[in-house]
């Protein structure tokens, strides 16, 4: 017999799990909302560690779901600049250049995951079961059945899959992965510099992995910081001012001294991605279908658009009278994600390969395109169109 039936059942409340909640919502579908681990909350106070460069299209996203106008703190940046700090070139990208107020914006994890997540409690129509893991699935023709932790049976004509890069859904749908570790870690802090940021993002590609200051609202930078993770270990063990030297002279003082650090963490860089990303009646969306390095900021990003794309074609199912777990549906899905998605993850290796050597035979060719590129403003219109999200499969809400 079993505890409860639905139309979907969500594993992982964080944003991307949320964000595919919320863009249900008007469905009126019935939703089960389940994580093993309970939803941290935003406090305010001082920044969390960890951010995202929400894109434009992200931001129209959150804006049609309701929620952006609820986001109580972000920090837009309007340029992006970068450096190579072997081959000396550099490019600008500006907004101003494409007629745009900015590019994106800053934006604690913490409070775009509290903000959708007290929108669907006041939606209401939305069961939560958090903590809740799940030990098993089961699939057949018409339903999926899942068995959490604590004994109780749920079914569903859909499951996703959104519980990060180590999912558990996905582990026991049997779906392999493509992994490899860089070897690197990124380390995470918020910043306190001689000269102003001027909303401007900065980024300076070091041989041993990128450092990139992201300029914050009370004028501070948040910092994320790739290198060997034994580097990142030493740096983190140091104290503050040692920390802040290490960080001046690495930044080549792009923005004079560093004159403050508060606390630093650091997290592991990975590849990951789903050779499938569907099963029967199953779909994976953000981090437990696709990792990608972060020094272009995409990562969160391509999570949000799976989402969105996942309940676009789950609508268009219900309009149609199909399956919204059939397979037609998920094929449709993944077949509008899993090539995007590949493209992206490959350009990030191949950046971090090209950037991160020594070689002479690299370093001058890898000058000579930032200085190219900076040279021709119709080739910048289109890589920051493309970093604001613009694309050829874009789902409705993001357009």
């Amino acid at each position: 017999m079993s505890d409860g039936r639905f139309d979907v059942i969500i594993q992982g409340a964080g944003m991307v799990g949320l964000l595919l909640a919320r863009a249900l919502a008007p469905l009126g579908l019935k939703i089960a909302l389940l994580d093993a681990k309970p939803v941290q909350r935003w406090q305010g106070g001082e920044w969390q560690l960890r951010v995202i460069a929400v894109s434009t299209a992200t931001e129209r996203i959150l804006r049609r779901l309701g929620v952006w106008e609820s986001m109580a703190r972000v920090s837009p940046f309007r340029a992006v600049q970068a450096w190579d700090a072997v081959g000396r070139g550099s490019v600008l990208f500006d907004s101003a250049d494409i007629g745009e107020p900015h590019l994106g914006h800053i934006v604690e994890n913490g409070l775009i995951q509290t903000v959708l997540y007290d929108r669907l409690l006041q939606d209401g129509g939305l069961t939560v079961s958090i903590p809740a893991a799940i030990e098993t699935v089961q699939a057949d023709a018409e339903r999926v059945a899942v068995t959490l932790a604590d004994g109780r049976r749920l079914e569903a004509r859909l499951l996703v899959g959104a519980d990060g890069a180590n999912s558990r859904v996905r582990a026991l749908c049997g779906i392999e992965v493509d992994q490899r570790g860089y070897g690197q870690s990124g380390l995470v802090g918020v910043i306190r510099t001689e000269r102003p940021h001027g909303e401007v993002a900065r980024q300076r590609f070091l041989p041993d992995g990128p450092l990139a200051f992201l300029p914050l609202a009370d004028g501070r930078c948040s910092i994320v910081w790739s290198q060997p993770t034994e580097q990142a270990e030493r740096r983190l063990a140091l104290d503050e001012a040692a920390f802040c030297a290490e960080l001046t002279a690495a930044s080549a003082r792009m923005l004079g001294e560093v004159q403050g650090c508060g606390p630093r963490a650091a997290f592991p860089l990975q590849r990951l991605h789903a050779r499938r990303y569907i099963a029967p009646r199953v779909a994976l969306i953000g981090d437990a279908a696709h990792v990608v390095h972060p020094l272009a900021g995409q990562g969160a990003n391509l999570g949000f658009m799976d989402a969105a794309v996942l309940a676009e074609e789950i609508e268009r199912a219900c309009r149609a009278d199909r399956d919204i777990g059939g397979l037609g549906t998920l094929r449709r899905y993944e077949r509008r994600r899993k090539g995007d998605n590949l493209l992206m993850q490959s350009a990030m290796d191949a950046f971090h390969h090209v950037f991160g050597s020594e070689s002479p035979w690299l370093a001058v060719p890898r000058s000579l395109g930032f200085d190219l590129v900076d040279a021709a403003p119709p080739l910048k219109a289109f890589f920051m169109r493309r970093a604001m999200g613009a694309g050829p499969d874009l789902p409705a809400l993001a357009r």
